[in-house]
């Protein structure tokens, strides 16, 4: 739905053929609750190993199911942080800079996009807590 300039609801329909979609960064970067639990039961090794076994199930965990629903529609679907080289570079990364979860669910996980958001100027949705897609388009 979008806004007329009467401010009446209207359907509108992207002619977009590609979409960006953000699967990895929850996986690579902490962003999921059993992270939590990971790192309160096993500390920063314990949310490494999360992390790890995230990314190494990740391609028929949720790949498969999220394509098919983006292809259903006639879209196409591109993963950027599951990108060869972004996947490699995160990997590379202490774990203390993709996520510091002694600190609040909107702060620590994610830390490192919460970051580049900030320094883009994204301030007001850089410490918003996650919210699953099919909870959080309010629609």
């Amino acid at each position: 739905l979008t806004r007329s300039v009467t401010d009446e609801p209207r359907l509108y329909e992207s002619t977009a053929k590609v979409l960006l979609a953000g699967m990895g960064a929850d996986e690579q970067l902490a962003g999921y609750s059993r992270h939590r639990n990971a790192f309160r039961l096993g500390s920063w090794k314990g949310l490494v190993d999360e992390i790890e076994n995230d990314v190494c199930h990740i391609s028929y965990r949720n790949l498969g199911r999220d394509d098919r629903c983006i292809s259903d529609h006639g879209k196409e679907a591109r993963f950027p942080f599951l990108d060869e080289n972004v996947v490699d570079f995160l990997q590379g990364l202490p774990v203390q800079y993709k996520a510091d979860l002694r600190l609040g669910r909107g702060v620590g996980e994610k830390r490192l996009l919460r970051n580049v958001a900030l320094l883009l100027g994204l301030s007001a949705c850089s410490s918003l807590p996650k919210r699953a897609i099919q909870f959080g388009t309010r629609i």
